[in-house]
C-alpha cells in the first residue's frame, strides 16, 4: 500500500481563550486534499471560533497550524508569525464564507467579485472581470452583475459571497453556518452550489446544522462539544449511528425527532 498523502491542512492542540474563558481546548484535526469535513455541535461549542482561528481572524492562544508549506506555532511571540506575507499567503489560499454574507453594500455584484483578485493578487482588471462573468454565469447570476447586494435575495447574496471567495482560487474553503440566516426556501440553492463544489474536489470545512447535507456530501464529520472534539468519523455512519451519547442527543434535537437509528443505548 502507498503512503498516506500529506494533509493540506493540519491543526494540533489548538486552544483559544478569552480572559478566563477557554473556548477551544486543544483541538487536533488534519484535512486531506479534496476532503469535505462537516463540523457540528450546539451553539457556543466553539465551531465558529475554530474556523476563525484557522483563517487567523482570531488569534489562537496556543497550538500549531500547518497549511500549504506554512507552519505556525502560536506559542511563539506573535510578531514572529503575524507577518503580512504569512497572513496574505494564508488568507488568499483559504477562502471563508460567513453567515451574514459580508458583501460590500456600496459595490455592485461585479465589483464585489473582482475587488480582491485585483487588489490582493494583482490580477489585471480585464482578467478579473472575465473571471467574474464566468463565475456568475455558473450560478445563474450573470444578469445581476450590476446590481447592489440590497436588491438581491438572501440566497443570491450568499451565492455571490461564495463566488467572491472562489475568485481567489483558494485551496481550502471554510463555510460558517452559511444557510442559518436564510429563509427555508432559499437554503437549497446555496447547498446545491456547495455540493457542486464538493463534487468537483474542493477541500471544504463546513460548520452546519444541515444534517442531511453533511451526511450526503461530507466525507467526515466532527462533533464539537465544549471546545473539544467529542466524536468524529465517516459522515454516513456517524450521523446515522453515533457512538457518543452527546452526539445522539444533539442529533435528536436538530432533527426534531428521535429515529430508530439514533435510539440505541
Amino acid at each position: 500500500m502507498g503512503e498516506a498523502a500529506e494533509p493540506i491542512l493540519a491543526v494540533k492542540s489548538l486552544r483559544k481563550h478569552y480572559g478566563g474563558l477557554e473556548v477551544l481546548k486543544g483541538i487536533t484535526l488534519s484535512v486531506s486534499s479534496r476532503e469535505v469535513v462537516a463540523i457540528i455541535g450546539a451553539s457556543g461549542s466553539g465551531k465558529s471560533t475554530f474556523l476563525r482561528c484557522i483563517n487567523l481572524l482570531e488569534t489562537p492562544s496556543s497550538g500549531t497550524l500547518e497549511f500549504d508549506g506554512l507552519s505556525i506555532d502560536f506559542s511563539q511571540s506573535e510578531h514572529l508569525w503575524r507577518r503580512a506575507s504569512s497572513l496574505r499567503r494564508l488568507r488568499t489560499r483559504i477562502g471563508m464564507v460567513f453567515q451574514s454574507y459580508n458583501l460590500w453594500p456600496h459595490k455592485t455584484v461585479l465589483e464585489n467579485v473582482t475587488e480582491a483578485p485585483v487588489r490582493v493578487k494583482g490580477m489585471a482588471r480585464t482578467e478579473a472581470v472575465e473571471l467574474a462573468h464566468h463565475l456568475l454565469s455558473r450560478i445563474g447570476l450573470q444578469d445581476k452583475r450590476d446590481t447592489y447586494p440590497s436588491r438581491l435575495s438572501g440566497g443570491q447574496q450568499q451565492r455571490v459571497a461564495i463566488v467572491r471567495a472562489l475568485a481567489m482560487a483558494p485551496k481550502v474553503m471554510l463555510f460558517d453556518e452559511v444557510t442559518s440566516a436564510l429563509d427555508p426556501e432559499l437554503v437549497g440553492e446555496v447547498l446545491d452550489l456547495m455540493a457542486a463544489l464538493a463534487a468537483e474536489g474542493m477541500t471544504m470545512l463546513v460548520v452546519t446544522h444541515e444534517i442531511a447535507f453533511a451526511r450526503e456530501v461530507s466525507t467526515r464529520t466532527i462533533f464539537i462539544e465544549g471546545g473539544c472534539v467529542a466524536e468524529e468519523g465517516p459522515s454516513r455512519s456517524m450521523l446515522t449511528s453515533p457512538t457518543n451519547d452527546r452526539t445522539r442527543q444533539f442529533l435528536r434535537r436538530v432533527l426534531h425527532k428521535p429515529s430508530a437509528a439514533l435510539a440505541g443505548a
